[in-house]
């Protein structure tokens, strides 16, 4: 049992209510379903969670630790979900979900591979390439989706196959087996069938990048050391960060990765909330090329794989560098078991250029401050792509969210003299194929509060005349948002439109309702026709904004298990509802795209792309909250107060 204070701090021994499951809670867990539910054999654990209480619960202050647990019987097809008491030892909810599909488990990925390895067409169809050493092919799974094809209820993936180069770590993704699509029946691990579009030469480059073999590296770059010799300006306290005027939870699960909880700003001596949750739901890459061995190359990786179960491991110096604190996190198997992974997610300060300056030029003097702030993030190995998701946290107050995109490009290989469509020729015979990347972010908002309201802003000339009698006026407009139907909206940087979080019962000195601004980065519209298949299924990329009023079952942009679905689920089906969502419990779903066109200097391995947003005070504080940082401390030369 936790019992929270009225401050929301923990009075009883043990985790707190939003600490993730550890290794003996996830064992605990499984046992207690095993006991109090009879599993077939065949029956395997997708996934083990901690069960977050209901905001009510959290107000009543009496919670009980409870596990979600998600079961799937491979050979009867069918899904499970427990609610688990581990408090009270016992399974406190249970029900069958039909005519759904768990996300691609990690455990099913190399009995997936010996499938598509020990099928006799497949081997005569890489002998008919010239390929005979079955340990130079790497395979990847490919979810299925749904393409109007008649799955019958089977659990169905593509295959696409690589050859690796026979040299010690050679790039496993650079020579793409053209035109050998496989699909597996992964209940029962039976090829399906094997696709055979005709016999394409390999490409010629093996895409090489490892430092060895490379040839010269540079020579002139020297060490660069990040020093904090009076330690870390941040404290970790269990999954709890505290950083200067800063405080908020971590947690970290295998659909979302990183969770960020009760996100505070300390403020004239009061903590003020701002975000109850944060988390990325879903990510959904669509590729342009039609080409039958690639036509279906379209993923939704948050809701078919299992995004946390592939977080690197970060090293101190390249993926983090300064003085680090990680998070070891703990997931859960097919069997049940803990997973451990070491390091999963990185906390460190940067220092980050100008926060503040201004030079009085009557006095020769210059006021100055540095700007800090405080990263955590993560990294996570799609296959050929690496996400890497970051949370930045600045003194003023502003809070920031990128996603950095690296890794190896999805391929299709040429004929020689070939020039592609759908994508950019990136080394010789190698079709870079065009794709697009939308990520999806909740924003469960709380600014002073839970009664919120999201409002449109946007800037508009004024018409010409006596009230603009040189054109140079222009006026800023806002509207509240007040149904979901009404919050649908699109980016429009020409008009500079953006949207604020506002709390209409608290004002500030100036008697302005205190509120958060969402302001977009990088971002396009989709190009998917929103009646194909894929569009179905993706329906919540038709608009960037969506707002809905909370709700606890509401977790993902597609639904709950967009594995096979047949499209409709998540967003756009809540928001069929037309709930009213002014002066309520306000959700913000944001969402942003990276558009790709490959280019050469993105073989053989692409360099990092960055895309996010950010959320900016807007009247949440009475002035500057930044005129408190203290000036920089000058160990050299002059002063930096001199002008």
């Amino acid at each position: 049992m936790t019992v929270v204070d009225e401050s929301g701090h923990v009075t009883a021994l043990g985790a707190h209510y939003l600490d993730p499951l550890g290794a003996e809670e996830i064992r605990q867990a499984a046992a207690i379903v095993r006991a109090q539910h009879e599993l077939a054999d065949s029956a395997v654990f997708v996934t083990i969670t901690l069960a977050e209480p209901s905001k009510e619960a959290i107000a009543e202050g009496d919670i009980e630790r409870e596990a979600a647990i998600v079961t799937f019987d491979r050979a009867e097809g069918t899904v499970l979900e427990f609610l688990v008491s581990l408090d009270a030892e016992r399974v406190r909810d249970s029900r069958r979900v039909d005519g759904v599909q768990p996300p691609f488990l990690v455990a099913e990925w190399e009995p997936f591979v010996e499938a598509v390895k020990a099928d006799p067409r497949y081997r005569e169809a890489l002998a008919r390439r010239g390929l005979t050493d079955l340990d130079l092919i790497s395979i990847d799974p490919i979810p299925f989706g749904s393409w109007n094809e008649d799955a019958s209820g089977r659990r169905l993936c593509r295959s696409t196959s690589f050859v690796r180069p026979r040299t010690p770590g050679g790039n496993r993704h650079a020579r793409h087996v053209e035109g050998l699509v496989c699909v597996v029946d992964l209940q029962t691990m039976e090829v399906e069938s094997v696709e055979d579009h005709g016999v394409v030469p390999l490409a010629p480059d093996v895409g090489e990048y490892e430092a060895a073999s490379v040839g010269a590296l540079r020579t002139d770059v020297r060490p660069l050391a990040i020093d904090q010799p009076e330690g870390a300006s941040f404290e970790v306290a269990g999954w709890e960060v505290a950083w200067q005027k800063w405080r908020f939870r971590v947690g970290f699960n295998e659909r979302e990765g990183l969770v960020l909880h009760d996100l505070r700003y300390e403020d004239g001596g009061r903590e003020r909330s701002i975000l109850q949750r944060a988390s990325y739901t879903e990510l959904a890459v669509t590729y342009a090329d039609t080409s039958p061995g690639h036509w279906f190359m379209s993923f939704f990786d948050f809701g078919e794989l299992q995004p946390g179960l592939l977080a690197n491991s970060l090293s101190l110096g390249c993926d983090c560098l300064g003085l680090i604190h990680y998070f070891d996190v703990v997931l859960s198997n097919a069997d049940g078991e803990p997973v451990e992974l070491p390091n999963a997610v990185c906390l460190h300060e940067e220092d980050y250029g100008l926060l503040w300056k201004h030079a009085d030029l009557d006095e020769q003097r210059a006021e100055v401050r540095r700007s800090r702030r405080l990263v955590i993030s993560w990294i996570g190995t799609f296959g050929n792509y690496e996400y890497g998701f970051y949370w930045y946290f600045y003194q003023d107050g502003t809070i920031a969210s990128e996603v950095k995109l690296t890794g190896i490009l999805q391929t299709a290989v040429l004929q020689a003299g070939e020039q592609p469509i759908s994508g950019v020729l990136v080394a010789p015979q190698v079709n870079g194929m065009s794709h697009q990347h939308v990520f999806n972010v909740r924003l469960d908002f709380d600014i002073d509060g839970p009664q919120n309201t999201v409002e449109e802003v946007w800037a508009e000339p004024r018409p010409s005349g006596p009230e603009n009698p040189y054109g140079t006026a222009f006026v800023t407009r806002t509207r509240p948002l007040t149904r979901e139907s009404e919050a649908k909206r699109r980016i429009d940087p020409l008009c500079a439109r953006q949207w604020q979080i506002v709390n209409n019962g608290v004002t500030n000195v100036l008697g302005q309702p205190v509120a958060y601004r969402l302001v977009p980065g990088e971002n396009v519209a989709p190009m998917v026709h929103p009646d194909s298949p894929y569009g179905r299924r993706a329906g919540f990329v038709e608009h960037h904004l969506h707002v809905t009023p909370y709700e606890p079952d509401e977790r993902y942009a597609a639904g709950e298990y967009p594995y096979q679905h047949p499209g409709g689920a998540g967003l756009p089906e809540w928001t069929s509802a037309d709930r009213p969502i002014a002066n309520t419990d306000t959700v913000v779903w944001y969402t942003f795209g990276h558009h790709h066109v490959p280019r050469a200097e993105d073989w053989p391995v692409m360099p990092v792309a960055a895309i996010g947003f950010t959320l900016k005070p807007v009247g949440f504080f009475d002035r500057n909250p930044a005129l408190d940082v203290p000036p920089p401390d000058p160990k050299h030369g002059r002063s930096c107060h001199e002008a």
